[in-house]
This record gives structure tokens, sequence and C-alpha cells, in this order.
């Protein structure tokens, strides 16, 4: 890929919009490192309150649909190659098998907040991304606007930063980046600096400046030596130390029990999984599949088909050392690693990212399961 803005996806894949978090389809904005992200987070907050009133509405006034395959499922996910599975799944036709007579669009988004965005608005019906996004959802709607119905992939987040900073202590009065306030990594980042006794907040300010920042301006700000390091997915952290001479501080597996956390999860729309059960059986029939093909697939396979993908999404591949170094890092799976969800959630609180919640209900996984015919466990977060 290259360093300079991904450009829109070309005429040859139509169902397809690139959507840049920040960004609408008729204008972008550009992003700055000293400017903006206070008022992001103003707005990201102020989102969660429209949130839960929106969606409180709908369901309280909308009545219930009959349940018959869906004319349309509009799915969102990332050009990254944590999330392989859409990739393949789409650019393979997949997904688009399973789902029959059902139309397949995509939509394609930069970090978690802006796909969630889009989904409870009613943009998008599914999405692949990261669990921190989902869990924000869930709680600022009060558990009406989503449902995880899968697990995508695990692994694949690091945090690089450039040479001679060797602790934590050497971040203290550096700027690091993630791809969005309150995405999976920004996250991660943040919890894991305030473990380590570095102070932080969401508009920018605290020991340890943390600037959100589209992917590929990371790279470019990082090679330019504007930024110090970034918490990012694969295959953004490989392109930081293949690429522009980073080295791994953190890997994020090293944080969690067995090195098993979730990088990359499949959520639908409640409303949409209510009136259309068999578009979301479906769904999850394809998805499993994609995985299935990740999983037996040869490491050249792969690596081609995933390039492919974004050739066709972003117009551009990956050298052959980035992808590599990128799936080793990664475990594609359907399970959506339910244990863990708890700390997730905690991660954000600490972060000043959400708020204490019970998120009891949060999945539902008998779709999954009927599809797999083994049992993957909500651990008590809801239905499997």
């Amino acid at each position: 890929m290259s360093n300079t803005p991904e450009p829109t996806p070309p005429a040859s894949n139509p169902g397809t919009t690139r959507i840049v978090a920040g960004e609408s389809n008729k204008s972008k904005r550009r992003r700055a490192l000293e400017i903006g992200i206070a008022v992001g987070l103003v707005l990201l907050i102020g989102a969660g309150a429209a949130v839960a009133s929106v969606v409180a509405k709908n369901n309280e006034t909308q009545p219930a649909a009959a349940t018959t395959p869906a004319a349309e499922l509009r799915l969102g996910y990332f050009g990254n190659v944590t999330h392989a599975p859409a990739l393949v799944g789409v650019s393979k036709g997949i997904i688009a098998s399973k789902l029959g007579s059902t139309k397949l669009t995509t939509q394609i988004f930069n970090a978690g907040p802006a796909a969630v965005e889009a989904l409870n608005a009613g943009a998008i019906d599914a999405a692949y991304l990261g669990p921190n996004p989902a869990i924000n959802s869930f709680v600022q709607s009060k558990g009406a606007s989503i449902s995880i119905i899968a697990g995508a992939a695990s692994g694949g987040a690091q945090l690089v930063v450039r040479p001679g900073i060797n602790s934590a202590a050497d971040l203290k009065g550096k700027t690091l980046a993630s791809p969005q306030l309150g995405g999976t990594q920004d996250v991660a980042l943040r919890a894991w600096l305030g473990k380590q006794g570095l102070k932080t907040n969401p508009n920018g300010g605290g020991d340890v400046a943390i600037n959100p920042t589209d992917n590929a301006q990371t790279l470019k700000l990082f090679q330019d030596g504007k930024l110090d390091g970034a918490w990012l997915p694969e295959p953004w952290a490989s392109r930081l130390v293949v690429q522009a001479g980073g080295k791994v501080l953190v890997d994020e597996k090293d944080l969690w029990d067995k090195g098993a956390f979730p990088t990359t999860i499949l959520i639908v729309s409640k409303k949409f999984a209510a009136e259309h059960p068999q578009t979301v059986t479906a769904l999850i029939q394809g998805h499993e599949a994609s995985v299935n093909w990740l999983n037996t697939a040869s490491a050249a396979d792969k690596a081609t088909a995933i390039n492919a993908a974004l050739k066709a999404t972003a117009g551009s591949t990956l050298p052959a050392d980035v992808i590599d170094r990128s799936l080793k890092n990664i475990t594609f799976t359907v399970d959506p690693l339910a244990g863990t969800y708890k700390k997730l959630l905690q991660d954000g609180v600490d972060a000043g990212i959400t708020k204490p919640a019970d998120i009891n209900g949060i999945f539902d996984l008998r779709a999954l399961n009927s599809v797999t015919g083994q049992k993957t466990s909500a651990a008590g977060l809801g239905q499997d």
C-alpha cells in the first residue's frame, strides 16, 4: 500500500463504498494532530445519547415485521488483515453465495466507532469491527442497538514505537496514535498506559498525548518523525515495523490469558435480526465458510486472496513481508471469546471512554451454534 490516502474503490466494484472515520461520502475532513480531538469526544458522547433515544423510540413505535429473508444486506468492514473473513468472504463470493436471493452491498470503514454509528443510523445492517465500539453502542442504547453474533479474529494488535523507546516510562511527553477515539486499539492503549501510571485524557492531554488518526496517515506521520508510536491492528502494526523501522513495545496478546483476545467480531442490528433471522443465519453461514477457508488455505493462497480483496477495496496491495508478518499474528475464529468482555468493558471505563454498565444480553450466539453444530459460550452475557 502507498502512504497516500487510500483511493475510492474502483468502478469495477460498484457495490462497495469506502468510508473513512470522520468522513462522509460527500466531503472529507482533514485530520490534524493538533485539533479536533476534544470535539470528537463531545460528538461521541452526544451520539451515544442520541442512539439510546432513537433506538428506544424505534423499538416502541415500529410494529413487528414479518420474519422474511431481507431483500438486501448492507455489510460494513475494514480494509485490515484482521478483517480477512470479510475481505475473503466478500471478494470470493462466499458470503453472497450463502445469502441466496438477498443482495449483498458493502461499505468500507477505517475504525469501529464510525461503523457502529452507521449501523445505529440505519445505513448498514451488520458489521465487522472491534469489541469496544460494540460494547459502547450496547451500553449507550441500553441494550437495544446491536447483538454480537460471532467472532472473526483474535490477536494482531501491537504498540509500535520508534527506536530508543524501551519502556513505558520513555513514553512520558511523547505523542502516540490510535485509529479512532473509542475504538478497540484506542481503549487498549489508554488502559495499558494507565496501568503503567501514565495519565491520558480523551482530548489529547495528559502524560502521553494520544491522537486518533487514520491508519494511512499514522504510517506517513511515523515515517516523517511526527509520531512516536501507535497501537494498531494488522497490517498497520507490521507496516510500521517493516516499512518505517518501528519496534514492538507491546504485543497485546501478552496482556491476555493464553494470548487470546478478540480483535474483530461480527455484529448485527437487533432490529434487522428481528425482522430477518433467516438472513442473519445465512450471513453466519457465509462467515463461517470464510473463516474455514482462511484456516485451511496455504499461506500463499491466503496472501493472494487478501491482497486481491485489498486491491478491489483500497486500490493497492501489501508487500509480501508485511502480509506474511500480519498473518502470523492473527488467529481466525468464529468464537467471539465472550469471557474477555467484562475486562474489555472495564478497560473502557478505566480509559474514560465508557461507563460502568451491565452488558448481559450483548451476545446472541444461537444462530452461530446452529450453523456450526458446536456450543460457543456467551459466558453468561447473552443467549447461546
